[in-house]
């Protein structure tokens, strides 16, 4: 609920602006300045808030933060009014328009505040009504730099209508002993619209608990994963178990029973190769899986972390007593979120990302994820490398504009296409590599596999150095 004119007459009665030096203007939020005042070796900070339902003048008793960055309308005030002196400060009768004439050196200032829960507004004119800037800019009523502000028609357009009868309105009975200044404070601190604590911890609640069940049920899909990758082991020993019984296999086995201390194991094989291709391919899929259940149990540590983390942010908003405080806690939470969604969407990309300075490398570890970038995340001028002679990984380089790609993220790129590939146990190995908009889609090929144009060629080896450099910017 607005102050109604009797609430605000009070209030500038107590507050007795008259003679006050403006020190300081602070614009904590789009809707709320901050004018700390001196009079009589007594400073106060007097908040006016425009927000819809709770629009407002009064002495706050509260710490105010600075906002993020400066405000435009903060700004101006400071240029203009700031270290001026306030000569007048009343209410233009009962139209819930407050003005404060400040006097700067030589040049007059008209402040308006408008308390109307429809069309509140904080205007600065000169002595003769020219404005020279609003709070809110409003084209069509002329509130805006360089229109002309005219108390009559302001107060013929109030929000109670001429033709309407007039309401009685009386002060708010609030408890206390305090200055009414000090009750409203308290008040709207407590319960007055959206800059309440309550509307506000509300708010942080709906926020941040949003958060936390999503993140939750990130990590119950990551441990299901992780519970299908925890039987890694029994392709280790499926491999093991050919090659020991190798003697016993003959061409055209589809099966092979073998003795695992006390327990008989039947092992599938593969008609169109040898044991020994066989068991590699089950060596293949344990290290396959082995890695990939490193990687699900990293990502969950991390998901318990940010969980961690988010619960305490909350806590903490909870336990916060100024609402002015947690209003700008809540939103710079709610700028970093949205960074954070902006990482979260570039962790959901497939496959493995390396950022080296500004330029950004990403691997696909197989056909799927090969395939997946290419329909999606990678563009035309983006530059594409491969192993050659080798199945494996296709790797992309993030092209920036008006930029070429420097050698060593060449090499960076060339090394991790090699790793990345059949050939990683040879130590290095010839690549390929053009342009994105140079690969054509093999026809009726197998997923992901394409036919490069206009590719040239490098040879890598791959060092155990680079490797590790590129593992600790691994994003």
């Amino acid at each position: 609920m607005s102050l109604n004119w009797k609430e605000i007459n009070l209030i500038l009665e107590e507050l007795d602006l008259h003679g006050a030096q403006i020190q300081s203007a602070v614009q904590s939020a789009f809707d709320v300045i901050i004018l700390r005042i001196h009079k009589k070796s007594e400073t106060k900070q007097i908040l006016v808030s425009l927000s819809s339902g709770a629009c407002r003048i009064h002495e706050t008793f509260r710490a105010v933060p600075k906002s993020e960055k400066p405000l435009r309308f903060a700004q101006f005030l400071s240029s203009r009014i700031v270290n001026g002196w306030i000569t007048e400060a009343v209410q233009l009768g009962d139209n819930r328009i407050v003005r404060l004439t400040v006097k700067r050196q030589e040049n007059i200032y008209k402040l308006y505040i408008r308390l109307w829960s429809n069309a509140a507004n904080f205007i600065v004119t000169d002595e003769e009504g020219l404005v020279l800037d609003a709070m809110r800019r409003l084209p069509k009523r002329g509130e805006v730099t360089g229109g002309n502000y005219s108390t009559e028609s302001a107060c013929e357009n109030n929000d109670s209508g001429n033709d309407k009868p007039k309401r009685e309105y009386e002060f708010r009975n609030l408890p206390g002993e305090e200055s009414f200044n000090k009750k409203i404070d308290d008040f709207y601190a407590s319960q007055g619209g959206s800059l309440s604590l309550d509307a506000l911890k509300e708010q942080a609640r709906r926020q941040y608990e949003g958060s936390m069940a999503r993140i939750n049920a990130a990590v119950d899909r990551l441990k299901e994963k992780e519970s299908s990758f925890s039987d890694a082991g029994r392709y280790k020993k499926y491999g093991d178990l050919i090659l020991s019984n190798i003697a016993l296999i003959k061409p055209g086995d589809e099966w092979l029973e073998a003795q695992d201390g006390s327990e008989v194991i039947r092992i599938e094989l593969e008609k169109r190769k040898n044991p020994a291709q066989t068991a590699e391919k089950y060596y293949e899929q344990y290290r396959k899986a082995k890695n990939g259940l490193s990687e699900i149990q990293r990502e969950i540590a991390e998901g318990e972390r940010e969980l961690k983390e988010v619960s305490e942010k909350l806590e903490r908003l909870l336990g916060e007593t100024n609402p002015l405080i947690l209003a700008k806690l809540l939103r710079t939470s709610k700028s970093s979120q949205a960074g954070a969604v902006l990482s979260r969407k570039e962790k959901a990309r497939p496959g493995l990302s390396f950022k080296r300075g500004d330029w950004l490398i990403i691997v696909g570890r197989d056909a799927n994820e090969n395939d997946e970038l290419l329909r999606r995340y990678v563009k035309g001028n983006d530059l594409w490398l491969h192993a050659r002679d080798y199945h494996g990984s296709y790797v992309f380089i993030r092209q920036r504009a008006g930029k070429s790609v420097p050698l060593d993220v060449l090499l960076d790129a060339g090394s991790l296409a090699i790793f990345y590939s059949k050939g990683r146990n040879n130590g290095e190995g010839d690549l390929f590599y053009t342009q994105v908009k140079y690969l054509r889609r093999a026809k009726n090929g197998p997923k992901g596999l394409v036919i490069p144009t206009q590719e040239k060629n490098l040879h890598v080896k791959v060092e155990d150095k680079r490797l590790r450099a590129l593992e600790s910017c691994r994003i």
